[in-house]
């Protein structure tokens, strides 16, 4: 049986991937701040730990529920979303829990695909097509997100410490269309650009499963018009 760990497996995207795997019959492993009752194994981390309590945590959760096996995919979907210009009176503490969110999820899950990921296997995390850009209304999470965006590029390069074989990449939305984002989408919001999640769970299943790829270290923009969803690689 194949094995997933979903970094963010409690959260929107993560538990549409859970349920995804799940009924494929891959054993799943989630790793978040609270449990989902749906996967198989879940690792749990205190929002009040260091990073690098976080790791270790992280670390020895996955080992033990993956024994003597491999993981044959780490996906990375912890992230979150907050504005503000250099101004701006939150600026920094905003700054601050971008980087908590996307930066250090995803150096831990770098961290557990370096010594979890099998041989050949797929490490997604995941951007912003907005980080291609600069991004003054929201800074903070411009550059959290195009830290992701280097880090892909350092993963997919000789010497990175990932398993022989292993393909990184990361996908960049826009807009997912989520419960939360919908309850502060203006009214004239036009969702049929917003990416539906299961959209993503059926891509990033297809490359795990390898029915679909991707090239190692390109970031796989996500763009959906009148609601069909297309990936190209960046």
């Amino acid at each position: 049986m194949s094995n997933v760990v979903v970094y963010g497996g409690a959260g929107a995207l993560g538990r549409h991937l859970v349920t995804k795997f799940t009924a494929n019959n891959w054993t799943v492993t989630s790793i978040d701040l609270v449990k989902n009752d749906s996967a198989k194994h879940n690792v749990l981390l205190s929002i009040d730990a260091s990073l690098e309590e976080q790791a270790k945590a992280a670390l020895e959760g996955v080992s033990q529920a993956l024994g003597s096996g491999k993981a044959d995919a780490v996906l990375c979907v912890a992230g979150g979303w907050a504005g503000g210009n250099a101004k701006s009176k939150d600026f920094i503490n905003n700054s601050d829990l971008m980087i908590k969110q996307s930066v250090n999820s995803s150096l831990i899950a770098s961290n557990v695909a370096a010594h979890h990921l099998a041989s050949n296997g797929l490490l997604s995390l995941t951007g912003a097509l907005a980080a291609e850009q600069g991004t003054p209304g929201m800074i903070g999470y411009g550059i959290a997100k195009a830290a992701v965006h280097q880090l892909v590029k350092s993963l997919a390069a000789n010497g990175s410490g990932l398993p022989e074989g292993a393909v990184v990449t990361a996908i960049l939305p826009v807009t997912l269309d989520t419960p939360m984002n919908r309850k502060f989408a203006a009214a004239d919001t036009d969702f049929s650009t917003w990416t539906p999640l299961d959209d993503i769970s059926d891509h990033l299943f297809a490359l795990a499963s390898k029915t679909a790829k991707v090239t190692s270290g390109k970031l796989l923009s996500v763009t959906t018009e009148k609601g069909q969803t297309s990936y190209n690689e960046l």
